[in-house]
């Protein structure tokens, strides 16, 4: 599958299949996580694989009640060492560059899970504080996403898009 076709291929899921992911396709998407490329080379990505039941539960609980979490047979949290981010680029770095870096991050995962037969969903929508308790986080580790991954139970139809000419500007607007 080329990247394009991944691109608009992959959507969100929300519910899971109980077919066990492989070591091998969790390591896969990792692995891509790890190739996203970072400001200044700072690679300030954390990742934490959770399948155990009672963190999942919390997460879930962090995550609004979110309970696709729980149900997914594997799930990444996404994290952001700021501190590493913060060198050389202040509060630039860990503010904005930190988020860019585990967005780019992010996305590897959902396009390798596409290409693998995988769904995903990203999941933003959390209370901080709770997520990083959650998975014992350093002080310096900030969570930015928590990626549920399993097979698709449903595979949901393609959203509408904007029109690329409503989109794409050149030059200036």
């Amino acid at each position: 599958m080329d990247v394009l076709e991944a691109i608009k291929k992959r959507r969100s899921v929300r519910a899971f299949t109980d077919e066990k992911v492989s070591e091998e396709d969790v390591e896969r998407l990792l692995d891509a996580a790890r190739w996203a490329p970072s400001a200044g080379n700072t690679q300030p990505l954390e990742l934490v694989v959770v399948k155990g039941v009672e963190t999942k539960r919390k997460l879930s609980e962090a995550a609004l009640n979110q309970t696709l979490i729980q149900k997914a047979p594997v799930v990444i949290v996404v994290c952001a060492d700021v501190t590493r981010s913060s060198r050389g680029y202040g509060s630039r770095g860990e503010q904005l560059y930190s988020i860019q870096d585990t967005a780019a991050a992010t996305e590897n995962i959902l396009l390798a899970a596409q290409e693998r037969g995988l769904a995903t969903c990203w999941v933003g929508a959390f209370h901080e504080k709770e997520v990083a308790k959650a998975v014992n986080a350093p002080k310096n580790v900030k969570p930015v996403a928590i990626v549920p991954v399993g097979y698709p139970a449903v595979r949901p139809v393609a959203p509408q898009k904007r029109a690329f000419n409503e989109i794409v500007h050149y030059e200036t607007f």
